[in-house]
């Protein structure tokens, strides 16, 4: 099944993006439709964090990132298949003249991506336009197929340094401290060890403190990297350097950072990672929030 849904990648590939666009429409209605455990998630995220929105815009919200997924998803087809000069035609950079001047600079930087649908896009596109290999956080695929095939797609431009989530930090402070460029996004949940709580769109949740942290030790500044699904492809805003950043508050930083990605999320909240269980790790005492029972509206 994995070889045949590479086959089919391939093929989508040579579609124009308006006809990919539209199929990847369709399948996204049928995801809304097929799959109600993921929709229950989205719908339960979108509630928690946009409490004052009505049950019809989060009706609307979540069938809408059911689309945009589902775009995001058939648009790695182009992204990882077809020809480097076409795909750079797709991808556009915003962002202010000294934005653009910091991310050339050289010497150490991490750029905080967070999970937008076009998280592979932007990280594609920082891989074409760096002058030396970005350093990637990578965790393995448990299809070995698929896993491979990512991989490929992620890397292709030759221009990636890998590292992988279970093999520490050591070699990925040692890198920033060469002056490597690190493309990080730890605003998932990644379970309770080494997590603190804080407040992600008015909700605690588990974060890792890691922008803090290998800022601080890595004495790197930090720039944010939003990529939005647009018409004719991706945008990619890289924000300046984050000023005051890390202090000594690893708390405080990393309230920071989920502050500046509720921002980012306001303005196209289609298009944040919804169907991840944002709020699985939950503070001592405080119910599950993914419990069939929990669900009231």
């Amino acid at each position: 099944m994995s070889v045949l849904f590479i086959a089919l990648m391939r093929f989508l590939s040579h579609w124009p993006l308006p006809a990919l666009r539209v199929l990847g429409h369709v399948l996204g209605v049928l995801l809304w439709a097929m799959v109600p455990s993921r929709r229950r998630i989205v719908q339960i995220n979108l509630r928690l964090c946009f409490p004052h929105k009505s049950d019809a815009e989060i009706h609307h919200l979540a069938r809408a990132h059911f689309v945009q997924f589902a775009q995001s998803l058939l648009d790695r087809a182009w992204l990882w298949h077809a020809p480097l000069q076409l795909v750079e035609q797709r991808l556009k950079w915003v962002g202010s003249d000294v934005a653009m001047a910091q991310l050339a600079q050289e010497g150490p930087k991490i750029v905080f991506a967070p999970h937008f649908v076009g998280l592979d896009a932007g990280g594609l596109a920082l891989t074409l336009k760096a002058s030396k290999p970005v350093a990637f956080i990578f965790v393995p695929q448990h299809n070995k197929v698929m896993d491979a095939w990512v991989n490929k797609g992620r890397q292709r431009t030759g221009n990636v340094k890998p590292y992988f989530r279970h093999e520490g930090v050591k070699r990925i402070m040692s890198g920033l401290r060469q002056g490597e460029m690190l493309h990080l996004s730890p605003d998932m949940d990644f379970g309770p060890e080494e997590s603190v709580f804080v407040s992600f769109m008015g909700v605690p949740a588990a974060t890792v403190p890691s922008l803090s942290r290998f800022a601080r030790l890595g004495r790197a500044p930090v720039m944010s990297l939003v990529t939005r699904m647009t018409p004719q492809g991706y945008e990619m805003e890289v924000s300046e350097a984050w000023s005051d950043f890390p202090t000594a508050d690893v708390q405080a930083d990393t309230q920071r950072m989920n502050d500046e990605l509720a921002k980012a999320i306001e303005r196209t909240p289609d298009q944040y990672y919804w169907v991840h269980k944002r709020f699985k790790t939950r503070p001592e005492g405080a119910p599950a929030v993914y419990k069939k029972a929990e669900i009231s509206r």
